[in-house]
């Protein structure tokens, strides 16, 4: 089974990529750290991501977020061994909210 890799943007890209039909935000982080901050999309925190997989179903475009890019990374690279999530265009933004490069 061959699927396609995330691939990696970086802040700057985040507005404009969102605003492209069938695209969704999706923020990784614990629900109190959204509920703290966050630049809008859904929030399914890291651990339940799986069990709520449905819900991303109807999008084309995934841009997976979160503080600093560890569990994004994470939710992108499982993202792509869900046979219904394998045919979607992944974002991965790397070094999350915080900009941070590692």
């Amino acid at each position: 089974m061959t699927t396609q890799p995330y691939t990696d943007i970086h802040l700057a890209d985040l507005d404009t990529l969102r605003e492209g039909p069938g695209t969704v935000v999706v923020d990784v982080r614990d629900e109190w750290e959204f509920d703290e901050f966050n630049l809008g999309g859904v929030n399914i925190p890291l651990p339940d991501i799986r069990a709520r997989k449905a819900e991303l179903e109807s999008y084309n475009t995934l841009i997976v977020i979160c503080s600093n890019g560890v569990r994004s990374r994470v939710a992108a690279k499982d993202f792509l061994r869900q046979p219904e999530l394998q045919h979607k265009t992944i974002y991965h933004l790397h070094g999350g909210l915080l900009g941070v490069e590692d």
